[in-house]
């Protein structure tokens, strides 16, 4: 497979440039404001930049959408930016899939949710409740109705090894690692199923080799609140000092509300592919830091 990946120097879209490498297909992976290893300039807001990188030219078979402004609060008081930047850039790249004649991977999110009933299934009824959520839902739904055999696979709390260090876990990790005390102030009643974005990488690839299509939920075997999230890396960090105060989604006073009850269920790809062994936080600080500190 070719396969172009906007938004490759991320956490999501780096981990698909290593995985599919590693399985031998050709790809390349673009950066827009932050440049990594590997990657190429590439502005999905501006097709006709100068210094993009002709994908055309390279006619992929797949193009791949990992680029998204996802910051929650601040897509709350900047919808306007947050559209251009979820919504708008899903629309040029679908025309450049259309130009290409490729398939298209779509990155979407539990946030489409209410989070009153989940952890949620494919099928669920989707009811956005902030700006960041209701572009998402609009962009994804844009790929899905423009391109026929496109795949969304919808993800959540996301961790694992990335450059630039910027998710949750990666965050608590560096700061551990520095002796730093950390200051945590964490929703005991907002729950997900954090994904290793090795593991999205892996099974996004599986579903692309069997030409999968339509919608895909990618979780791990967690289900966790943000304090319980936190303590499970904590405890492999035993001297590590930190201050963490417990609180309700309520009392933080965030500007965009958070879906409570997220996560998925991911029947849907365990029954197509049995065998597909997940990690979990555990088996990913286990494989950092050897064995587990009780």
């Amino acid at each position: 497979m070719k396969i172009f990946i906007s938004g490759a120097s991320g956490l999501v879209g780096g981990n698909c440039l290593k995985h599919f490498t590693e399985m031998g297909s050709n790809v390349v992976g673009s950066y827009f404001s932050y440049k990594t290893d590997n990657t190429v300039f590439y502005d999905t807001l501006n097709p006709g930049h100068a210094e993009n990188f002709d994908i055309a030219a390279f006619a992929p078979d797949v193009i791949v959408h990992c680029g998204a402004l996802t910051h929650v609060d601040y897509c709350e008081t900047h919808p306007e930016e947050s559209y251009e930047k979820t919504v708008q850039s899903t629309i040029n790249l679908i025309e450049v899939v259309k130009s290409c004649k490729a398939r298209m991977v779509y990155i979407s999110t539990d946030y489409v949710f209410d989070g009153a009933d989940g952890p949620y299934r494919e099928d669920a009824p989707v009811r956005p409740i902030s700006v960041y959520a209701a572009h998402k839902l609009e962009a994804e739904q844009l790929v899905l109705k423009e391109i026929p055999d496109a795949l969304v696979l919808r993800v959540t709390n996301v961790y694992g090894d990335e450059v630039r260090g910027k998710n949750f876990v990666a965050r608590i990790i560096e700061q551990c690692v520095n002796k730093q005390k950390l200051k945590l102030t964490l929703p005991y009643d907002q729950y997900a199923t954090p994904a290793n974005a090795w593991d999205i990488a892996r099974a996004m690839y599986v579903l692309l080799k069997d030409n999968k299509q339509g919608i895909y939920h990618i979780g791990s075997t967690d289900f966790l609140n943000r304090v319980e999230l936190a303590l499970r890396v904590l405890s492999y960090f035993p001297d590590a000092e930190y201050d963490l105060i417990p609180i309700s989604t309520a009392d933080m006073k965030q500007p965009a509300p958070r879906p409570l009850l997220g996560g998925f269920v991911k029947m849907k790809f365990s029954n197509e592919y049995p065998e597909f062994l997940f990690g979990n936080v555990d088996s990913y600080l286990r494989s950092k830091f050897q064995t587990k500190v009780d």
